[in-house]
């Protein structure tokens, strides 16, 4: 049994080795295909212009893989239209060039046919990348509008709030949308703290893959009191914990000292040398921004509160408030 447990150890070794030339190949095999997508979409937009051809190119080259090459799939007219786009829409730029075959051909076609501006398109194939998206897991980020949450949350805050921004790597988010967690309204801090570890897949995807999940109502020890922190995960880019609380009405002052608490106690009991001090998420249905200011002016350690929605936010809400926050900026700039 102990030599079956031993040599286990070492077959082990070459499932990771096959694992890993697997990945290898699949990346380098989708290389070959957006490169190719790539370099069909360039012939087909310098044929379109060609006055002999004009529009009706892309159907007369359709009907031509149809005619002769009826095994070849993945040609026809919208397919070779969506290759002539993807050429024309990233052409000479240099920014996205790295980016561009690392992505796979289904969240390129997702990414083109949702954003409408090259930094929403940008920041989605950045995030792709980084995040490792699923088409899945791409399609909800736009539709949950991932990228307008993210850049409203990056609007100028008061100086203790920009400083736990800071100290957190501007990893959070004002705003989080948890339709996922499929619970009425009226519902108990602790349904939904159940409901989030009953779904943490699509909470992780919500928050950021570098969380590591630890543990729910984790016990910390004050002198002869026990406390719980609702969530507590590990963060492997900031290298620390992150306590997160849970409350289901608007945010109140007190919530702060409660989880300073919480983040002493997790850096006395917890925090090895090598990690940073651990920050933390209260997570309010809502809240006054000019409260949470005054709260976190006095407060020492590093703690973001948030907004969450049980339910999906209307898109074009989101890009009406992204559009009125950037405009304001520019109105600020200007008089500056």
């Amino acid at each position: 049994m102990n030599d079956v447990m031993h040599y286990g150890e070492h077959f082990e070794k070459i499932v990771d080795i096959i694992e890993s030339a697997r990945k290898r190949a699949y990346r380098k095999v989708n290389e070959e295909l957006i490169l190719m997508y790539r370099d069909i979409g360039e012939y087909i937009s310098v044929h379109s212009e060609n006055a002999e051809y004009g529009d009706a190119f892309v159907q007369r080259l359709a009907d031509f893989f149809a005619a002769n090459y009826p095994d070849l799939k993945g040609f026809n007219r919208r397919s070779l239209y969506r290759m002539k786009q993807f050429y024309e829409l990233y052409k000479g730029n240099a920014k996205v060039s790295s980016l561009l075959t690392q992505l796979s051909w289904t969240n390129h076609l997702k990414i083109m046919s949702a954003c409408k501006t090259m930094d929403e398109r940008m920041f989605y194939m950045n995030m792709s990348v980084k995040e490792k998206y699923s088409s899945r897991e791409l399609e909800r980020q736009i539709d949950s509008g991932y990228y307008e949450r993210f850049m409203m949350s990056q609007k100028p805050l008061s100086p203790a709030i920009e400083a736990s921004r800071r100290a957190t790597g501007n990893v959070f988010l004002d705003h989080y949308v948890l339709e996922f967690l499929d619970v009425p309204d009226s519902v108990s801090e602790r349904d939904v703290r159940k409901s989030i570890t009953g779904n943490l897949k699509d909470f992780i995807l919500e928050i950021g893959k570098d969380f590591t999940f630890i543990g729910e109502e984790h016990r910390v020890q004050v002198g002869k009191h026990d406390y719980y922190v609702d969530l507590l995960f590990y963060h492997r880019g900031l290298s620390c914990l992150a306590a997160f609380e849970l409350k289901i009405g608007e945010f109140k002052p007190e919530y702060v000292g409660k989880m300073n608490l919480y983040l002493e106690a997790l850096d006395r009991e917890m925090r090895k040398e090598n990690e940073n001090p651990s920050v933390g998420v209260i997570l309010c249905a809502s809240k006054d921004d000019e409260v949470v200011e005054f709260a976190l002016s006095r407060s020492l350690s590093p703690t973001m509160v948030s907004e969450y929605n049980l339910k999906l936010i209307d898109k074009r809400l989101l890009q009406k408030k992204l559009k009125e926050y950037i405009e304001l900026a520019e109105t600020i700039s200007d008089d500056g």
